[in-house]
């Protein structure tokens, strides 16, 4: 599973025949019926450019995807969120994060041990008390679609919108987080518990925001970019005021 979750990581279009056979390249004797039973266990499938951990739910409503060939140019213009799988030394959990897209700034994440949808829902009251996005945008998956999610984000006004069925790239500054946490990260640490797990992710999650330095942000951290519009549009706002 460790090796199946970094080939993974790095080649998302690797269904099981082609994990068997990288497997038994590494010298593994594994046939492809126990790769697909462990990409199962893992919530793995090729079709996706990332873990499939979100089934929808065919009784939830399901929102259109609005960000199609749309210009992000602020923070709090559009933010998402998205689930993956992260190991530890024995076992795994999931962790759930919502993103500001026009700056990558993390506003908030959460762990778990079960793919129910209350840890999406706290990690979505806590990016709140932060502001409030113009846009909210996730997968089809019944953690998003569930009347405890969906209904926060009608009360707020925010408009939601959703990816398009098989389409994980409409998220595709999640799916970069996700390779940037694990392979800077989760990889190079053991940890034993879920608190060292959380604390290491704290930790994490804080150079990420402050310190990180991103080619796509001009070589600037999320947080500097984020903080920076937000007081331009403050003193813009004061001075038309």
């Amino acid at each position: 599973m460790r090796l199946i979750d970094e080939e993974y990581t790095r080649h998302p279009i690797y269904g099981r025949r082609r994990m068997t056979a990288y497997l038994k390249r590494l010298g593994h004797q594994v046939n492809s019926k126990r790769v697909r039973r462990l990409m199962q266990l893992m919530g793995l499938e090729a079709i996706y450019p990332k873990p499939n951990l979100s089934k929808r739910h065919p009784e939830n409503t399901i929102y259109p995807y609005l960000l199609r060939n749309y210009t992000i140019d602020r923070p709090y213009q559009v933010w998402s969120a998205d689930i993956t799988y992260i190991r530890m030394a024995k076992g795994f959990v999931y962790l759930t994060a919502i993103i500001d897209w026009f700056s990558r700034y993390v506003l908030s994440w959460r762990l778990s041990n079960t793919l129910d949808s209350h840890f999406c829902v706290e990690a979505l009251k806590d990016a709140l008390e932060i502001g409030h996005p113009e846009i909210f945008n996730t997968d089809q998956g019944v953690q998003y679609t569930s009347s405890d999610f969906v209904s926060i984000l009608v009360r707020a006004e925010i408009q939601i919108s959703m990816d398009g069925k098989g389409r994980a790239l409409d998220n595709i500054f999640v799916e970069r987080l996700w390779r940037t946490v694990k392979h800077e990260h989760i990889y190079l640490h053991e940890y034993e518990t879920v608190r060292e797990l959380s604390k290491g992710l704290e930790e994490f999650f804080s150079f990420y925001n402050n310190e990180r330095l991103h080619q796509s942000l001009g070589y600037r951290p999320p947080q500097e970019v984020h903080q920076k519009m937000i007081a331009g549009r403050h003193l813009t706002n004061d001075s038309v005021a």
